[in-house]
């Protein structure tokens, strides 16, 4: 959520400014500023969109080298508006925050009495008095003045600043909340992540927790605790097309439609002689074998994955496994110990919640392993092990390709898992890794190619306010990952219920009309779907049923039916989910809505 960039540079910072802006856009934003030094501080808000913005900026230029700040910004402390949008400050210095600063009113009830006054509702505007006094009223430099800042703030935050008596230095703080340092070819940037900087540079510097970045033209220094550090140069592997649309109406589609090659590129180098090979990996898989118990936990469409890889360990492996949304697992006093193995999800690797948990496993002695796609994240770097998806940026902020590879990657676990505890025999891994890294694939591909049919579907609920979801066993988790996506980018009230409880209440909503997506993914549970269709039928429920290839659908009085290609029964979840999310996404897309910006949310969610 919210997002910064910072230029320094003999190009326009304005117009850079304005683009990585518009790169981190799918963070999710509600209000956008810049500030810049032109022979004084500028600074320039609006409320919405970024196009808001620039129009206030019209044809603003600049020549020779300046440094600038910008933010979207997503709300937590004071509604959307031009005031409350970032930068905030002083004529000293203006500074722009991602995160939440906890003892904000604390700090602003100590300036007040020091004699500053409060324009906005935020709590980074008492950050921002807060450095001014140190800088202006203390007259120390600006490192100490940001030191003594850091070492004030509660919470999580990552700063970027500019001092007007300052103007060819950025600097940059990081605490809790990622940023980085851009490295250009006479030009460097801060960012909140490296799709902001794509279109000029793939290298770039990770600060790590309270590290302060002085950010020149030409030189980058970064402090800890006062004393310069070394720092490792990193560099992207994805590149600026792999981050952009490329022809495609909506990122969310594109990454829909890059799920087989992104499966392919997690999975194929994982494998050796047609069995799970992660030796090149960290990950010591001899913990597998004699772990007592799993935790899964994670965050959103990431905990859906984990109750997908739930049934997959326990059926495959016979280990046992809990599955927890990370903010919860928190505060629950988690009975964990050094014989558990705790698995956290993340796609950004970033997740608050998700990291305080593993922070917690980690106290409570037990091993960790992280599954995440971004390289060098927090959640990577403090786990244990760590196994990227190698899925290449996800944009849209409903996640996409991310399930999809998280939920490839858990069933190569699990099949390794079930091996090495002898649960399963070698020619049954063999079978069931070819069906994961060639067959499951393919069935997505089939699904891509049916693209117009479930369009057709997103059509007929399109008008609809009210929607449900049933299945069981995986297709239970299923309907919980499809109900999700439909009604963050659609807006359509959407549950999500194994479907024999439905009788328990919820069947009480069902009326005519009232659409119900049925997920019969599982073929021995088959017959007890059928039976809760008819009940749904029976209220008047128009029913469509997603099924397995050779599932008899005759008599049962179903609506639409979406047959899913011949794939082994462990793994339809990939090819169902696939037609979940065109579902979701086209029915977003007929009812007009911002497919990849939905409304209130925000990518990468790294606050608490």
């Amino acid at each position: 959520m919210c997002g910064i960039i910072g230029y320094i540079g003999s190009d326009n910072t304005v117009s850079r400014l304005i683009e990585g802006l518009r790169a981190l856009e799918y963070r999710g934003y509600d209000s956008a500023g810049v500030a810049w030094y032109d022979g004084g501080m500028r600074v320039v808000k609006a409320s919405g969109k970024l196009d808001n913005l620039a129009a206030k900026l019209g044809d603003a230029q600049t020549t020779g080298i300046h440094a600038g700040i910008g933010h979207t910004r997503w709300a937590t402390h004071g509604a959307p508006s031009d005031t409350n949008a970032h930068p905030h400050g002083t004529p000293a210095l203006q500074l722009v925050h991602n995160g939440i600063i906890e003892n904000y009113a604390a700090l602003r009830a100590e300036l007040t009495e020091l004699g500053y006054t409060f324009q906005s509702d935020t709590d980074t505007e008492a950050a921002a008095k807060l450095l001014d006094y140190y800088y202006t009223v203390e007259k120390r430099s600006p490192l100490d003045a940001i030191s003594r800042t850091a070492a004030r703030l509660e919470g999580s935050y990552a700063l970027g600043i500019l001092f007007a008596d300052d103007p060819l230095r950025l600097y940059a703080l990081r605490s809790g909340s990622p940023l980085i340092v851009g490295l250009g070819e006479g030009e460097n940037f801060i960012a909140s992540d490296i799709t902001a900087l794509l279109r000029h540079t793939r290298d770039y510097y990770q600060l790590e927790e309270g590290e302060i970045a002085v950010v020149e033209q030409e030189n980058v220094c970064i402090y800890r605790d006062g004393v310069p550090v070394e720092k490792e140069r990193k560099t992207a592997l994805w590149d600026v097309q792999a981050a952009e649309r490329g022809g495609w109406p909506h990122f969310m589609i594109k990454e829909i439609h890059e799920e087989p090659t992104a499966i392919k590129a997690t999975l194929h180098p994982r494998v050796k002689g047609g069995l799970p090979d992660f030796s090149g990996e960290r990950l010591d898989t001899s913990v597998l074998a004699k772990v007592s118990r799993l935790h899964i936990v994670a965050c959103g469409t990431a905990m859906h994955a984990g109750l997908i890889a739930r049934g997959l360990f326990e059926s495959l492996a016979a280990l046992p496994v809990t599955v927890e949304v990370a903010s919860e697992f928190r505060y629950n006093n988690p009975l964990i110990d050094e014989n558990d193995l705790v698995i956290i999800i993340s796609q950004s690797g970033e997740t608050a919640d998700s990291l305080a948990a593993l922070r917690l496993a980690k106290e409570k002695g037990a091993p960790t392993l992280a599954i995440v796609n971004v390289i060098g994240s927090s959640i990577a770097r403090e786990a244990d092990s760590v196994l990227y998806t190698w899925a290449g940026p996800e944009i849209a902020v409903a996640s996409t390709k991310a399930y999809s590879v998280q939920t490839a990657l858990l069933a190569l676990l699990a099949v390794e898992t079930a091996l090495l505890r002898g649960r399963l025999d070698e020619a049954r891994g063999r079978a069931l890794v070819t069906a994961l890294c060639e067959d499951a694939p393919l069935a997505v591909e089939a699904i891509l190619d049916r693209e117009e049919e479930i369009k057709a579907l997103a059509a007929s609920i399109a008008g609809c306010e009210d929607l449900f979801f049933i299945g069981r066993g995986a297709g239970y988790y299923l309907a919980a990952e499809g109900s999700l996506k439909l009604k963050e980018i659609s807006y359509i009230h959407s549950e999500a219920y194994a479907a024999g409880e439905l009788k328990h209440g919820t069947i009480s909503l069902i009326v005519d009309g009232t659409p119900v997506v049925a997920l019969c993914t599982v073929p021995e549970l088959y017959g007890k779907m059928v039976s809760n269709i008819r009940e749904v039928k029976a209220r008047g429920a128009n029913v469509i049923a997603v099924v397995c290839a050779d599932a008899d659908t005759n008599g049962i009085g179903v609506d639409s039916v979406v047959r899913l290609p011949q794939l082994c029964e462990e793994l339809l979840f990939l090819p169902a989910v696939t037609v979940l999310q065109l579902l979701a996404y086209y029915t977003s897309v007929a009812r007009g809505c911002d497919v990849d910006q939905p409304r209130n949310l925000a990518k990468s969610v790294t606050v608490e």
